[in-house]
């Protein structure tokens, strides 16, 4: 017999009865009933049940047996009792009687349980992650990174595309992120960089003459750490193609990111219609360029509405030059509870408030079908209800001069002016009151809103307020239960503006990639350059980033204007990026790719709000490994070698 194991922990059923067998793992828990001990053992597989009674000649170390203990035993397969199966484990109906046992290694005091769903700071989980990887969640998300890892690349093999490996140490490159550098030994004073991203190295491998090429590439970045970016390092599924548009390379990879989460999705609907929305677009819409397109909700721009209105707030600013408002539509939430709610997060969010409207349901005026029959008879003369009606006061004067002109269309208005007036739907809230019934039922019919709805407004300059009202449009689609949580959603963004403008030096710089083909090329170049658009294109998925890319700008000509346009000089290109402007003068095909983020998308299938909880050894808030001490400082003797010197920080 093997000196571990016959079988491992899962695969042990009636058809083993009688066998004499050898399992080896880990005490997951141990039951004492009555004399006779039961113990779950677990390996990587699954778990099967042990028991001992004072009969067996192990049982004195059984008794001493405690959670974690790794032990390896002989014994004999036996069926349970009929109501003693567990049907939700595959060894359900068995359990080996323990002949013989050894303990493979013996466990201290648990700093954390394996055994149940027990809660522990993200401390003690980082510095004994080890313990945390042996939990069962971790084990089924650990065992999900890596189907997906193999299935992303069998994919792309049967697509034919080869994997090559790019360097780890290289030169630094401006992709939008801090560098973690490298001191070099034989070249002091100088520094190699860990590639935040292959980028140079693909496009090269495209001017070498490989047509398709991708990588389960590591990349390395020093930066700030969120619930779904980790500090310094994670893994994206790198491609690059030659002699292909924007479109190839959405129609490229499209299948085989759809073809992952249908595999691995636990059975959640995937969208199969992927629409290309522009940036600007998305930011309009969305109030980001990673929408959550599981949330109905569209933004829309009511400028008019507020323009020279008696909301001072509003009318004042939209005076200023680049300014506007826009409105969050809120099915739903026609409530004055509900729009309190929504002024607090907006609070929350740093704003004195959030301005609403919400439409609901009124007494109709008993004058109501009267005045329409005038309408309809083309009859001015209304003089009658005057007294009769309050609220026919406020538009007698438009409604006359609109029966007087005698225009089919005025007489459409004049009946819209009598519902808005006397019918059974008024807007309420202290927008409302401000701005007046005509308005408030122009910006209802344009966001197509009825009783029960409401809408928020935001105002300035977009950029100011966009990522906040992009929150809260997530917000209102959660709270009313608009968003469908149970699919995936995706869209490509593009159109993305190569250039933006720094508010305070008013300095003109990269906004996003500097490696993609500005949109017209050359000839683009040489206008403004805010209006110069790239064709670089993200995919998004439920409100996450999944994938970056572009079609690359290979002509050395018209990369050194567009790094002109953002202040590098063609020796500072030259200096930077020399290797690649170098290939580009000898014959370099048009190409471009993109690269998907594997610790993201398995985030999302495993459906967990922290990315951490998919990558096995990650760093804390603070891009520290708690379990290795790391970053650590170096031995005097280390930076002698490297011609370093440490200057301490007051």
């Amino acid at each position: 017999m093997h000196a571990y194991r016959s079988h491992n922990c899962a695969e042990l059923n009636l058809s083993d009865v009688g066998k004499a067998v050898r399992l080896s793992g880990w005490v997951h828990r141990v039951r004492d009933h009555g004399g006779i001990l039961f113990i779950d053992l677990r390996d990587h597989y699954g778990i099967t049940q042990v028991l001992c009674d004072p009969d067996s000649p192990a049982f004195a170390a059984v008794e001493k047996l405690r959670s974690e203990w790794c032990i390896r035993i002989d014994g004999e397969v036996k069926a349970r009792d009929a109501e003693l199966i567990n049907p939700k484990i595959p060894t359900g109906e068995v359990e080996v009687f323990i002949r013989d046992i050894e303990v493979l290694g013996a466990a201290d005091e648990l700093p954390l349980q394996v055994f149940g769903d027990q809660e522990y700071p993200e401390e003690t989980r980082l510095r004994y992650r080890y313990l945390d990887l042996r939990r069962d969640k971790l084990q089924t998300n650990m065992k999900l990174r890596s189907d997906v890892v193999a299935s992303m690349r069998r994919r792309m093999w049967d697509k034919g595309f080869r994997e090559f490996q790019t360097p780890i140490i290289t030169a630094s490159s401006p992709e939008g992120a801090r560098d973690f550098l490298v001191p070099s030994r034989m070249h002091p004073g100088k520094f190699y960089a860990l590639p935040q991203a292959p980028q140079q190295f693909k496009q090269l491998i495209m001017v070498s003459g490989f047509d398709k090429y991708f990588q389960i590439a590591p990349c390395f970045r020093d930066e700030d750490p969120r619930a779904d970016r980790s500090p310094t390092d994670f893994y994206q599924l790198d491609l690059e193609m030659s002699f292909v548009t924007q479109q190839d390379v959405f129609d490229t990879i499209k299948p085989v990111l759809a073809g992952v989460f249908e595999e691995f999705g636990g059975g959640r609907p995937v969208d199969q219609k992927w629409p290309q929305i522009s940036y600007r677009d998305a930011a309009l819409w969305y109030g980001t360029d990673k929408p959550d397109l599981r949330n109905p909700i569209r933004m829309q721009v009511v400028s008019e509405h507020f323009a020279g209105s008696g909301f001072a707030i509003f009318a004042r600013l939209l005076e200023q030059e680049g300014t506007e408002i826009r409105a969050i539509p809120a099915p739903g939430g026609g409530s004055r509870k509900f729009c309190d709610r929504m002024n607090a997060f907006a609070q929350k969010e740093g704003l004195p408030g959030m301005g609403y409207i919400f439409w609901r349901k009124c007494e109709r005026s008993p004058v109501f079908d009267r005045v329409l029959e005038k309408i309809e008879a083309e009859d001015s003369d209304f003089s009658e209800f005057k007294a009769e009606s309050e609220k026919y006061k406020k538009f007698e004067e438009q409604i006359v001069s609109l029966i007087k002109a005698g225009d089919p269309l005025d007489k459409l208005k004049a009946r819209d002016l009598a519902e808005l007036y006397l019918g059974e739907i008024e807007a309420a809230g202290p927008l409302a009151k401000n701005i007046g019934p005509e308005r408030t039922e122009a910006i209802r019919q344009q966001l197509g809103l009825g009783v029960g709805d409401a809408a928020f407004f935001l105002g300035g300059k977009p950029k100011a307020f966009e990522a906040v009202a992009g929150r809260a449009r997530t917000e209102i689609g959660n709270e009313l239960g608009l968003t469908d949580k149970n699919r995936f959603a995706f869209a490509w963004i593009v159109d993305f503006p190569i250039y933006e403008r720094d508010e305070e030096t008013g300095k003109i710089d990269f906004e996003h990639n500097p490696f993609s083909m500005p949109q017209g090329g050359l000839e683009a170049l040489k206008g403004d350059p805010l209006k110069v658009l790239g064709y670089q294109y993200d995919l998004s998925c439920n409100g996450y980033e999944l994938v970056s890319g572009a079609i690359r700008n290979h002509k050395p000509e018209i990369m050194f204007k567009a790094f002109e346009l953002a202040g590098y000089g063609k020796e500072e290109v030259e200096k930077r990026f020399g290797g690649m402007v170098s290939a580009f003068h000898y014959g370099a095909p048009p190409h471009g790719g993109c690269a998907a983020g594997i610790d993201r998308i398995v985030m999302l299938l495993a459906d967990e709000a922290n990315i951490r909880e998919v990558i096995m050894f990650p760093m804390n808030q603070r891009a520290e490994d708690l379990m290795m001490n790391a970053p650590s400082d170096a031995t005097n003797e280390q930076l002698r070698e490297l011609s370093l010197r440490v200057i301490t920080q007051e």
